[in-house]
């Protein structure tokens, strides 16, 4: 299971690790001063779930994974559509939390979905410190409160089992599985996933002096050669966008990597070379701040000629909201504009007609608009 390092021909990086720097960096100030900034970032985080799982093989509709979150579904959920939905939340919650959680013990067994932090694990980044007076104390934000929070859900949820065992005739409830006890007919007993991880935790430590984009790429070949979850391949890109948050290159957004790995040809990454797929990791890095920068262009100018039809407009009027709603979600329904506007379906597809929007699906029911 080792990761050798010693075979990394660092001299033949370094033009596409200055360009994939270069490129992110401008990426990252470019959302840091833009006027649509938090809009931007929520179609980022649609566009990176549906992006990974074409990374994956398998196809997920934007527009499916917009109405399930809104919880406004058009037809029932596909398990590909689930597990999109798993990684725009876990996307939401490492952009949520600091840069440094992602990697603490807290944040890989909140990540991992074990319940329970691991305390004899050492993560590779420190924790973060604030000094109040003439000490400093560890401080993990969002920890304290949100941990009563978690207990009341795992609570419901075992009082939920315990029902639906009552309800099959199944006898009392049973307690519920503990993480080491899985199901061995999903999961393979002898795939040790906390020897793996922290064999990929000594890769971090190994390459902690190397320039932001260059580990970030050797982190992510090294968690798909090592194969460290069993079914969270995609959890190693977003630990890899959270490393380049980390270290500064991207200070003000988590990069949607897959946007720019999908472009990549499956060869190409999934190559026997070790070189071929670092190469093909940092072009994905550039390629994900290019078409960045090109889709914030065309929603800035989307967004001025939206504006244009809210001139002249009474001051209750909610057509600016819709065009802020517009710019966030890459589609919207009739149901999703009436519950984020607290206004009547009726009147979101007023709305929608004033705005002239385009509608996406071409269906006559269960139909979303967006812009181009």
């Amino acid at each position: 299971m080792a990761y050798d390092l010693k075979r990394i021909d660092l001299s033949g990086l370094f033009q596409p690790v200055c360009r994939a720097t270069e490129a992110l960096a401008r990426f990252d100030e470019c959302i840091a001063r833009s006027q649509i900034r938090e809009g931007f970032l929520g179609r980022q985080d649609f566009a990176d779930a549906v992006a990974s799982m074409w990374v994956d093989g398998e196809l997920v509709h934007i527009e499916d994974l917009v109405l399930h979150d809104a919880r406004r579904d058009a037809r029932t959920p596909t398990h590909e559509l689930t597990i999109a939905h798993s990684i725009l939340r876990a996307r939401r919650q490492i952009g949520s939390h600091p840069p440094e959680w992602a990697l603490s013990r807290t944040g890989l067994a909140r990540l991992r979905g074990t319940g329970h932090e691991d305390e004899t694990r050492v993560a590779p980044v420190p924790k973060q410190t604030i000094a109040h007076g003439d000490s400093a104390e560890e401080h993990e934000p969002h920890e304290e409160a949100s941990g009563s929070e978690f207990a009341d859900i795992d609570a419901l949820l075992s009082r939920s089992n315990a029902l639906i065992d009552e309800a099959l005739g199944q006898g009392g409830p049973s307690p519920a599985r503990r993480p080491s006890e899985r199901d061995p007919l999903v999961y393979d007993a002898d795939w040790d996933e906390d020897a793996r991880l922290d064999e990929w935790l000594d890769v971090l430590r190994a390459v902690s002096d190397f320039p932001p984009a260059l580990k970030a790429a050797i982190a992510l070949d090294a968690w798909n050669q090592l194969q460290v979850l069993q079914h969270r391949a995609e959890l190693g890109r977003q630990l890899a966008a959270s490393l380049l948050r980390q270290d500064g290159l991207a200070r003000t957004h988590l990069p949607p990597l897959n946007v720019g790995l999908k472009t990549i040809k499956i060869d190409r990454r999934r190559a026997p070379s070790r070189m071929t797929r670092l190469l093909a990791i940092l072009e994905g890095f550039e390629e994900t701040a290019n078409i960045g920068l090109k889709e914030h262009d065309r929603l800035l100018a989307a967004r001025a000629q939206l504006e244009r039809r809210t001139a002249n407009r009474r001051g209750h009027s909610r057509l600016p909201q819709l065009v802020d709603l517009v710019i966030a979600r890459p589609v919207v329904s009739a149901s999703l504009i009436a519950q984020e506007l607290d206004i009547t379906p009726q009147g979101a597809l007023v709305l929608t007609k004033e705005l002239n929007l385009r509608e996406m699906t071409g269906r006559g029911r269960y139909r979303a608009w967006g812009i181009l």
